[in-house]
Parts: C-alpha cells; structure tokens; sequence
C-alpha cells in the first residue's frame, strides 16, 4: 500500500467487520491501489458472509457508504468488494 489514507481506511473497515461477525479471526481485508483510489476485498468465514451482506444487501451497502464518504472526503475514490467466504477449515 502506498498511500497510507489506504491503510487507515483498512484498519477502520477491519474493525468494524470484525464487530459484525463471530470468528474475526478469520478477517481479511485485501487493498489493490490503483492511481486514484483502491480497491478493498473483504474475506470472512463462509458461515459469516451473510452477516456482512445482510437482509437484502444493506449491511454490505451501508460498508459501502462509509467507504465512499470517506473517499470523498480524501479525493480518493474505494470501491468495496465482498467475496464469497473463505472455504472452511
């Protein structure tokens, strides 16, 4: 990560997903830098998953919010991906 407004945001969306769900340890969140902004990946327990997307998508969408405000207060610009799960152990 180059730009360290990056990493702060990745902390930030850290914890607030490891809030959201019963195994944190199992949290990643992944940052690709790209000229103007960054992609952040969001990697949880497939048994979790549903808890980060919630009913109809509005936990995933209100990630998505926050991550973007913050972006246009920075001049940069976050998209938020969620995956599918991590596969269990």
């Amino acid at each position: 990560m180059s730009d360290p407004r990056d990493v702060s945001i990745s902390k930030l969306l850290y914890k607030i997903v490891c809030a959201m769900v019963d195994q944190p340890e199992f949290v990643v969140i992944r940052t690709h830098v790209a000229e103007d902004g960054a992609s952040l990946g969001i990697d949880v327990h497939a048994c979790d998953i549903g808890k980060i997307i919630g009913k109809q998508g509005r936990n995933a969408q209100s990630l998505r919010i926050i991550v973007s405000a913050i972006g246009r207060k920075l001049n940069r610009r976050y998209v938020l991906d969620i995956d599918n799960g991590l596969a269990q152990s």
